[in-house]
């Protein structure tokens, strides 16, 4: 399997806001070293807080993503070609290693900026290692610096972490006594001066690491950067002032991030995986039973513990179990604010004495083992995604509390290994025994799939689990060694279901202490076990952070949350059952705009108007003000009025404000499913109100039908015809050559001024031609056509082009493709029909093989949003809340009263029917209406859109006419509506029998 990387909108967003905020280069300088051949040109403003950028995206959103393609952008626009990426640990500059330099991010951008190359430099502890009694600079670190313009194509990074930044090698001899025994760019002596002398880009990961006045940003204001562009979820925190007076604010380069994809919308928008969290309950006593760590004294030699007052003190090498039997395991201090099992102590943290059983940690993992396997079914049988659905590798992570009870003496295994592979054990078999007599062939081979675990995990030198500890990197067993490569370096080997030979890959339980915690990821995790307390609340949202990344299928293809709703499964201690409370808080307070519920603010009403213009582009500032005003909702200063009535009821007027206009919480606040305390009653399905939907039932048995799509006789003729105009290129814009370019810069000088002058030319040979009958396989593959038609073309274009086969090229047959299938398909949109099958499908609201709908959807496909709303017997669902993806128009149509001719309506879920689209992929309506009308009822189906409507709305309404057309019979009538009153005017029409 290999990783298909894709272009995802958020990620092109951010290029767009670096690319505005970028502040050009500088054609006016006078500065005689402008043209030095080891630096990057000049850049306007540089050196100046002015001129650098903030990026802000939550976690795994593809930070790594967008500032590599950055630097392929900076690089093809303006020359720039020496870029130092700053990490503040290992393990983030491994998984910032892997991803620029495989060979799925390779060929990705290749697609974007042809024979351009990422020649990458990392420096590793080790590097700077004297060899032969000489203390030389390491070769990464040589050829970064004394690279030159010369090779046009090709980007030099260098990748260091903050740790190796600042060690004595690269410190100036002012700080660190450290003497190399050769000079970079023929005199430079240090490493930090000689990075310097390239007037470097510095990308920084992670900000809040690097915060301005320390140590570590000190380290990168030594090389003198140019442009620093800071990329990550969490920005420094500056403070000023003291007790009342004390300001905090984040610490921004130009007061505000220049692109800001905060947690909000990553979750709101489904970047990211929604999360369920998951604790094990114990009695009340139990749980009150508590400790909490009061100081730490002696040099942290003294552990102090406090309980209802009276204090415990500890010294090292002292039992918890002599404070209290509770605490099980033979649990001592071992000082320096750590205790034996691994848990780093910090001032105020609670410890509650049964969460150390070895039976407590036994039932998280059989839990965790259960939401596993929950998905594992999910993901690899992929009901409701369509007949073969590429299935779903699911891997799930442990966080333990230490290597010994994982690990014995001799790398024998421990306990906790031990009980984890009895507790796998049973739940294979259960599984393995349900799955028997399966019929279905996915589930034979998912049978299959059990076996071999079970088989792998009763061996010698089992495949089924893997770990990874911080001192696993310096061991000989080779079967630790295999281990530690899958998850650090084989991803693509972790997604996949089988290896070359075509047997199982069955590893996917993953362990590890702290070390997978910041810096690596991957996007199948969809279970999370902590088996340990973290020391903080910032390493739990890190370790979450692991298993946010939106999944990828046996294909390599990224799936988003309309082609499945992805969860991560989140377990952990009792004692932090107030998680994911304080989660929803974290993500809401990320949100830039603050509410205030005393006055209407200017960020609050900028927020309402952009959020409007999104399907009212006249709506403005004056316009909202007024209908406040007309609601008797604020004052003439903009303060909410204490008691405002709206729709018969009394509420404060911040609360009419978001009864009014609930776009200010959508954009502020996380939708409530996405964060999930699985504990609680709280339930995030939705339940189907049966009687209502059986009213829909002989409609339903039509629509369950499965169609195919069917093209006009005349389509291969079409494809000919439109492979011939492809192929006929008379203006040389499809066949094109590969050649290398040379960029030459002139500056010009008259008497007020210099300007620099750029232009290119071709130079050198022709790369040489792809292999013909590769350039015919993949041609063919790509565009359906058949190669003995595509062989004639290509000998009556070579032949046209001279017989140059050098036009054989991958860019040539990038164009070729592109340009044919953008074409063909639009000749042929509208020339096609649907024809039945003769069998049905499940849908996510109905169950082919059991003949009936199913009893709950999830919310989320019903909307993102939420609101609260009366009761309505003929709605579909179950309510409150309404859940809805606009306000306007659908959410505004689920809460219009409709007259007694309407007997069912309601929002129809996302894959409830599914019709195939001609260019691959499949489409939903939005609503259904059932309309008694005679004897005979008839139903209106309803696709809405903004009237801004999207590029490709009109081919979504000629799809679902076409489809709708053979049940007019039935009564359907099919419809696409704007507005809330478009679909009052079309049931009223109906009503009256006044419809086409």
């Amino acid at each position: 399997m290999k990783i298909k990387l894709e272009t995802l909108q958020h990620q092109t967003d951010a290029l767009a806001a670096i690319d505005k905020a970028f502040p050009g280069m500088d054609t006016m300088s006078n500065d005689p070293n402008a043209n030095y051949i080891y630096a990057n040109p000049l850049i306007r403003y540089r050196y100046n807080d002015k001129a650098n950028i903030d990026i802000k995206m939550e976690t795994g959103t593809g930070k790594t993503y967008v500032y590599t393609r950055m630097m392929y952008d900076l690089h093809q626009k303006y020359g720039l070609f020496k870029f130092v990426i700053a990490v503040p640990s290992p393990s983030i500059k491994e998984g910032t290693r892997s991803f620029i330099s495989s060979d799925y991010a390779k060929q990705h951008f290749s697609e974007f900026y042809e024979n351009t190359r990422v020649q990458l430099n990392v420096i590793n502890a080790g590097d700077f290692s004297a060899r032969s009694g000489r203390r030389n600079f390491p070769a990464q670190l040589s050829e970064f610096v004394e690279a030159t313009r010369q090779n046009a194509n090709q980007i030099e990074v260098l990748l260091i972490n903050q740790g190796m930044l600042h060690s004595m090698y690269m410190m100036p001899r002012r700080k660190k006594p450290y003497i190399f025994d050769q000079t970079l760019l023929g005199g430079e002596t240090e490493p930090l001066q000689a990075i310097a002398a390239t007037r470097p880009v510095v990308i920084i990961d992670e900000p809040q690491r690097f915060p301005r006045g320390k140590k570590f940003y000190k380290d990168i204001e030594e090389m003198k950067p140019q442009l620093i562009v800071r990329f990550g979820a969490t920005f420094p925190v500056t403070t000023s002032g003291r007790g009342k007076n004390k300001v905090t604010k984040i610490d921004y380069y130009r007061g505000e991030p220049q692109f800001n994809l905060d947690a909000v919308d990553s979750f709101n928008q489904g970047l990211v995986k929604g999360i369920d969290i998951y604790y094990p309950d114990m009695p009340e006593e139990q749980a009150n039973n508590l400790y909490k760590v009061k100081q730490f004294k002696n040099r942290n030699k003294e552990l102090v513990l406090t309980k209802d007052g009276k204090d415990y003190s500890m010294n090292v090498g002292e039992n918890l179990a002599d404070i209290d039997t509770g605490f099980e395991g033979n649990i001592t201090y071992v000082g320096d604010r750590e205790l034996s099992n691994g848990l780093a102590l910090s001032k105020d943290m609670e410890l509650i004495p049964g969460t150390f059983a070895q039976n407590y940690q036994d039932e998280i993992i059989s839990q965790a083992l259960d939401c596993h396997f929950k998905a594992e079914e999910e993901n690899f049988l992929r009901p409701n995604s369509g007949d073969n659905a590429p299935k779903i590798k699911t891997l799930s992570l442990f966080f333990i509390d230490s290597i010994s009870s994982f690990r014995a003496e001799n790398n024998s295994k421990g306990w906790l290994a031990q009980h984890f592979e009895e507790i796998l054990t049973k739940k294979l078999k259960t599984l393995i025994d349900h799955y028997e007599l399966a019929i279905d062939d996915r589930e034979k081979e998912y049978h299959s799939f059990l076996l071999a675990t079970l088989k792998s995990l009763q061996s010698e030198h089992q495949n089924v689990y893997a770990s990874y500890f911080s001192k696993d990197r310096d061991s000989s067993d080779a079967d630790i060694q295999a281990e530690v490569e899958d998850i650090l370096n084989n991803k693509e080997k972790l997604l996949s279901f089988k290896d070359k030979d075509g047997n199982w890959l069955t590893r996917r339980f993953l362990f590890s202490k702290w070390t997978l915690r910041e810096g690596w990821d991957n996007p199948n995790v969809f279970t999370i076990a902590k088996l340990r307390t973290s020391g903080s609340e910032i390493n739990k949202i890190q370790e979450v952070g692991r298993g946010l990344r939106l999944p990828v299928d046996e294909t390599g293809h990224r799936l988003n949350q309309d082609e499945w709703q992805s969860r991560l499964s989140f377990l952990i201690g009792y004692d932090e059952r107030d998680f994911a409370q304080k989660l929803v808080g974290k993500i809401n307070d990320d949100s830039p705009i603050k509410l205030n519920q005393e006055e209407l603010t200017d960020d609050m009403i900028k927020l309402i108007v952009k959020a409007k213009q999104k399907t009212d582009p006249k709506f403005d500032e004056d316009q909202l003000l007024d209908d406040l005003d007309a609601h008797n909702v604020i004052t003439r200063s903009n303060k909410f009025k204490e008691n405002v009535e709206l729709d018969g009821q009394m509420m404060t007027g911040y609360d009419a404000l978001c009864h009014l206009y609930p776009e200010l919480v959508q954009e502020t606040k996380v939708a409530k499913d996405k964060v999930r305390d699985k504990n609680s009653k709280d339930s995030t399905n939705v339940k189907l109100r049966k009687q209502n939907w059986q009213q829909l039932k002989n409609l339903w048995l039509q629509l369950a039908k499965r169609r195919m799509i069917k093209f006009t006789p005349s389509v291969n003729q079409d494809a000919e015809t439109v492979a011939r105009n492809v192929f006929n290129d008379s203006d040389n814009k499809v066949f094109v050559l590969q050649r290398p370019q040379m960029i030459h810069q002139k500056v010009d000088v008259n008497d007020s001024s210099a300007s620099l002058k750029e232009t290119q030319s071709d130079y050198g040979v022709d790369y040489p031609p792809m292999k013909y009958g590769k350039f015919l396989k993949i041609l063919a593959q790509q565009t359906d056509l058949s190669v003995n038609l595509l062989n004639n073309l290509m000998i009556k274009a070579i032949k046209r082009l001279k017989n140059n086969k050098k036009y054989i090229n991958e860019k040539t047959l990038g164009n070729l493709i592109h340009t044919f299938n953008k074409q063909f398909n639009e000749r042929i949109k509208t020339s096609y029909s649907y024809e039945p099958l003769d069998f049905s499908a499940s849908t996510s609201v109905y169950n082919a093989k059991k003949h009936e709908f199913v009893d709950s959807v999830p919310a989320s496909v019903l909307g993102v949003y939420q609101s609260d709303s009366s009761s309505d017997e003929k709605y579909l669902y179950d309510r409150p809340p309404l859940r809805y993806d606009s306000a306007d128009p659908e959410l505004k149509i689920l809460k219009r009263s409709y007259g007694p001719k309407i007997s069912v309506f309601g929002k129809l879920p996302k894959r409830a029917i599914k019709i195939p689209r001609f260019d691959n992929g499949t489409t939903t309506p939005d609503f259904i209406f059932k309309i008694e009308h005679g004897n005979k009822p008839v139903y209106l189906v309803i696709e809405t859109k903004a009237e801004n409507m999207r590029l490709g709305d009109d081919e979504i309404r000629i799809i679902q006419q076409k489809y709708f057309d053979h049940l007019r019979e039935s009564g359907v009538y099919y419809r696409m509506a704007t507005s809330e009153q478009e679909v009052h005017d079309l049931i009223n029409k109906l009503e009256n029998g006044e419809l086409d």
